[in-house]
């Protein structure tokens, strides 16, 4: 690709994957837009000969609650319940009982897949009485270990609950069962021409109960806001087996406490949320996307104070990688940068209504850019192919971190003036003792995701990361989870971004509604070990 000169913008003609320059690999455009292997929805963590996972309870310390075990009676209650949907098998229990990172393994000998929310609801009653533990578990793509049981919890599935109760193609409320795959659910609101309003690079596997649950950020938050705005309604069954049915459809119901907010990022510690109301938006006529290089962070700030300015209404997500981010998906999944060797990189996609005016406020944006030095070189992509190409570059990180080594994973929020400066701080901090320290994430919602690879865990380097990072990040009023959630990685650090009061509300509502303590365990509040 030629060195770019204004105004010459339109030359930023994408360059395809047959030259050294390309994209992508032949065959590895990544999760956007279609389903992809199961090694690279699960980063390709599960290859034959990959060591046993260490258990939970080996290496966290952590002590098993005084909850009941199954018995013999018990599973016979199960499968009057769910016939067929009770699993025993110890091979079978082998994934669900590891996390998507590889890194945490509980020893749950039994799963449950029920279908309907009556089933889950006797389910839940029956543990209620008998004081069983219940771990829910929706795709398993869950970054901080929320999905998997610590000890011998019952696995809940919602897999089979993947139903699609209804579609209004006038007001674009989607409702469908907690189970559906956010893939799936995007093809199929797509065909009726609206988009899910987020779009994660796990969509090939997560299921929206489960993105309800954790309140996942992703790809289209700068454009969509959060799910606390977009979810309508929710149908959840409560610990005792309690059918709490706030499965709206309305935009405004403003009648007494909003008690689906509650439930949106508990993680499974409050309910179990069997089905969601979702609005969702029109389908973009016309998506752009630029990759472009910056000499750096500061540029990579004033090009996105420049994007809002310029793009507006039309800019629908800003990503950001710097250069080692960009040289581990080189190496390890062979995606070649389309653009010259920058310290840093942005991804920035505009989504409208009509091609021609889009096209010309991107136009007069990337000239500025480049006139003005804040960036050194760029290519643009309009047909889905490209664009696809283009995304891959920035949803395939998390796949080649997984590639290079054990992952030291932290997701947090910053004011977006001081995004970067902790990677500088844990370069100098770390040494040689870390192979890589990378930052990652959007930009437009001051999201870092800050990972550190070695070459095995080591108790060492998480003692010079830990509480350092979380430390750090309180001292900028920063957030210790952006979109991750809490789980069992984070539960003890949630005071470096909750004042004590909080916390002991939060205590006082789960005490309220799981009495028992019955509902994923360990996880999200601190104290319960």
């Amino acid at each position: 690709m030629l060195p770019l000169r204004p105004p010459a913008w339109l030359a930023w003609v994408f360059r395809g994957p047959p030259g050294p320059r390309g994209a992508c690999a032949p065959g590895a455009a990544g999760s956007r837009g279609r389903r992809v292997g199961p090694l690279a929805r699960r980063g390709c963590c599960t290859a034959p000969g990959t060591p046993e996972v260490p258990l939970t309870r080996e290496r966290y310390p952590v002590r098993r609650l005084p909850f009941s075990t199954v018995s013999e009676q018990d599973l016979a209650a199960f499968e009057r319940i769910v016939p067929g949907g009770v699993v025993t098998d110890p091979e079978a229990l082998r994934a669900p009982n590891v996390d998507w990172l590889r890194t945490l393994r509980g020893c749950s000998k039994v799963l449950l897949r029920p279908r309907t929310s009556e089933e889950v609801s006797r389910i839940l009653r029956h543990c209620h009485e008998r004081n069983l533990a219940v771990n829910p578990q929706g795709g398993n793509t869950g970054m901080v270990g929320g999905s998997v049981p610590v000890f011998d919890e019952i696995i809940l599935s919602t897999a089979l609950m993947n139903r699609v109760l209804s579609f209004h193609s006038v007001s674009g409320i989607l409702v469908c069962q907690a189970g559906c795959v956010l893939e799936e659910l995007s093809r199929y609101v797509e065909e009726r021409d609206f988009i899910m309003p987020l779009d994660l690079g796990a969509k090939g596997s997560c299921h929206i109960g489960g993105n309800v649950a954790t309140n996942a950020g992703g790809l289209r938050f700068l454009r969509y806001g959060s799910l606390h705005g977009t979810v309508l309604g929710l149908e959840v069954v409560l610990a005792d087996g309690a059918v709490l049915d706030c499965l709206t459809s309305l935009r405004k119901d403003n009648t007494g406490y909003d008690l689906k907010q509650l439930f949106i990022g508990s993680e499974g510690t409050l309910g179990v949320i069997t089905a969601v109301s979702i609005l969702c938006p029109p389908k973009p006529r016309a998506v752009n996307v630029a990759f472009l290089g910056c000499p750096g962070f500061a540029e990579v700030l004033q090009t996105f104070s420049t994007c809002k300015r310029m793009l507006g209404e039309i800019l629908s997500a800003f990503e950001f990688m710097d250069a080692e981010c960009m040289q581990l998906v080189g190496r390890h999944l062979h995606l070649a940068s389309p653009v010259q060797e920058s310290p840093f990189y942005v991804l920035i996609e505009t989504s409208g209504s009509n091609a021609g005016h889009d096209a010309e406020k991107l136009g007069s944006f990337l000239e500025h850019a480049l006139g003005s030095g804040l960036v050194t070189d760029g290519t643009v992509a309009a047909d889905q192919r490209k664009v696809k190409m283009l995304w891959a570059l920035r949803e395939r990180i998390t796949e080649a971190l997984s590639r290079d080594g054990y992952v030291y994973k932290y997701d947090i929020s910053l004011p977006v003036e001081r995004l970067y400066d902790i990677v500088t701080d844990l370069r100098a901090r770390l040494g040689p003792h870390a192979k890589h320290v990378v930052g990652y994430g959007h930009l437009g919602d001051g999201n870092l995701h800050l990972n550190v690879t070695a070459e095995a865990f080591s108790p060492s380097l998480l003692g010079a990361l830990e509480p350092h990072v979380y430390e750090w990040t309180a001292r900028q009023q920063g957030s210790v989870s952006a979109e991750h959630g809490v789980g069992f990685r984070k539960r003890d650090v949630l005071g470096y971004s909750k004042p004590h009061e909080a916390l002991q509300l939060m205590q006082q509502l789960k005490a309220l509604l799981d009495p028992k303590g019955i509902l994923n365990p360990y996880k999200t509040l601190p104290g319960q070990a």
